[in-house]
């Protein structure tokens, strides 16, 4: 599978995404956006793991989407439990407003460059994205996709097979 060069990023989080990772995909980028339009869909100011999770889902070509079908992860089921864990989240908190980006978010973008660089790709894709949401413990993204029965251990053994099919 193909991966390029990021370019003219427009957001905050995108800008922030940009200068953070200098050689992601623009598969990567796409995601990002998606994540942002996914969180207005939400009504919410912020970007979170769940969105970020959603969008990767949503864009669907990349090796993180792939991992997700092959472990019959579908869309229906990862709204669902996402919306679940959002809706007992709300329950459960009194915040009132949240920057753009959340804490999660921040940890997912470092820990998707650690994952980037321990598996020894070129440039960032959504494969280790997936991998770094799913240990980012205690997000919303990390929850669901446990629920769902994805462990990193099993993400990662599927994110080296179809890379190795893709021949990077």
């Amino acid at each position: 599978h193909e991966c390029r060069a990021v370019g003219g990023i427009r957001s905050t989080i995108e800008r922030t995404l940009a200068d953070m990772l200098p050689r992601s995909s623009q598969r990567v980028a796409e995601v990002i956006k998606l994540a942002n339009r996914i969180a207005r869909e939400y009504e919410l100011e912020y970007v979170g793991t769940e969105h970020v999770l959603l969008a990767i889902q949503s864009e669907g070509t990349g090796v993180g989407a792939a991992v997700l079908k092959k472990r019959g992860i579908t869309a229906d089921k990862l709204r669902a439990e996402i919306d679940k864990l959002i809706k007992k989240q709300m329950e459960e908190t009194w915040v009132f407003g949240r920057l753009p980006g959340t804490p999660h978010f921040k940890n997912v973008v470092a820990g998707a460059i650690k994952q980037c660089q321990e598996i020894g790709a070129k440039e960032l894709c959504t494969e280790h994205l997936l991998l770094a949401l799913l240990l980012e413990n205690g997000s919303v993204a990390c929850k669901a996709l446990k629920a769902l029965g994805l462990t990193h251990d099993h993400a990662l053994a599927d994110v080296r097979e179809l890379t190795a099919a893709g021949s990077r």
